[in-house]
């Protein structure tokens, strides 16, 4: 008889931790070697697509936000397609629709799928569709599916959906409804560039050289190895006493609540939902992650506060008079909380 085949050691948690930090790095790395300056942007949309949530990325047009989204597909080598929001986009150009064919003289309906079934799905200007139209990617969003007359459609994983908007001063824009911005788990903000940053991208864009990413997972297995990894996102541990901590910064947010900070019950109409509280702990276990750890910490959930809940809180029309941001008021919602802890 022969030797019985011996089974390889299980991977430890180091292992994967280690893992998981190299593969975030990776992928940082190849999306900067094309897109110059905006770090931070980067790092909040590769944490969101471990945590496993959608981004709204907003900045006024030119600064890169659709090449931030391709290359973010590219590095990663997942499969991308790209929705021209427009003010004549109809639902149907999104998910797809039936079509009558005809076969050996049989007629019969057949599905045709739309842009919404990729991997990386961006939504380009979706503000500049009708809340119609913006609304039809919500069931794909949060359900991972489509239905089309009927039948529902199952989204492959990972999905993920990348938005840009234009700020909603500008012409031709349409206010997102607030359940949709509510299965954004990021919101970013894409500011101007420094000057030594635009010198940068004047060379880049402007010179013989080309820029190019390599994917960091090899050929055909990034779906399976990113799956993966955002299972080992869902382990990390996160302790009660952080966990209150959470649990305050919803209250100290929610107007009129028995914890809302003054500034909450005067500027806001609402506050975040319990999808705030669950992208504050996903994106505080990808930080602790990256970090080398396994459970959460208080600066890991400081971090995810402002993209997580910025476009969750509702302002009133005196908070829009005063030009008081929802910046302004998680700053001092969080000021308060780190004295009273």
């Amino acid at each position: 008889m022969g030797a019985a085949p011996q089974k390889s050691p299980p991977i430890s948690a180091d292992d994967r931790v280690n893992e998981f930090r190299q593969a975030f790095a990776r992928a940082e790395a190849e999306v900067g070697r094309v897109i110059v300056g905006h770090r931070d942007v980067i790092r909040k949309v590769l944490t969101a697509l471990f945590a496993g949530g959608h981004v709204l990325i907003e900045g006024v047009p030119g600064l890169g936000k659709t090449l931030l989204v391709k290359t973010t597909a590219e590095s990663l080598g997942l499969s991308f397609k790209r929705i021209q929001f427009t003010p004549d986009l109809m639902p149907s150009d999104i998910v797809g629709t039936q079509l009558l064919t005809e076969t050996e003289g049989r007629r019969e309906f057949s599905f045709k799928a739309g842009p919404i079934f990729a991997h990386v799905v961006l939504g380009d200007e979706i503000n500049r569709a009708t809340p119609k139209t913006q609304s039809a990617v919500l069931e794909a969003m949060e359900e991972r599916q489509v239905t089309v007359f009927g039948v529902t459609y199952q989204l492959d994983p990972p999905f993920f959906v990348l938005a840009t908007q234009n700020p909603i001063e500008l012409e031709g824009t349409y206010p997102l409804p607030e359940a949709q911005m509510d299965r954004f788990l990021f919101k970013v903000v894409m500011g101007a560039p420094k000057p030594e940053e635009l010198r940068e991208i004047l060379d880049r864009t402007t010179g013989a050289v080309s820029y190019h990413t390599q994917p960091v997972f090899e050929p055909g297995a990034a779906p399976r190895r990113i799956e993966a990894l955002k299972t080992l996102v869902r382990e990390v541990m996160v302790a009660e006493p952080v966990e209150r901590y959470i649990i305050s910064i919803i209250g100290a947010c929610t107007p009129n609540g028995p914890a809302a900070i003054p500034e909450v019950s005067q500027y806001l109409r609402f506050g975040p939902s319990p999808r705030g509280a669950q992208a504050l702990i996903l994106c505080a276990k990808v930080n602790a992650l990256l970090e080398g750890r396994v459970a959460v910490g208080y600066d890991d959930v400081n971090d995810a506060i402002v993209p997580a809940l910025r476009h969750r809180l509702l302002r009133n029309f005196q908070a829009e008079a005063e030009n008081v941001t929802p910046e302004a008021i998680l700053e001092q919602a969080l000021k308060r909380l780190k004295r009273s802890r």
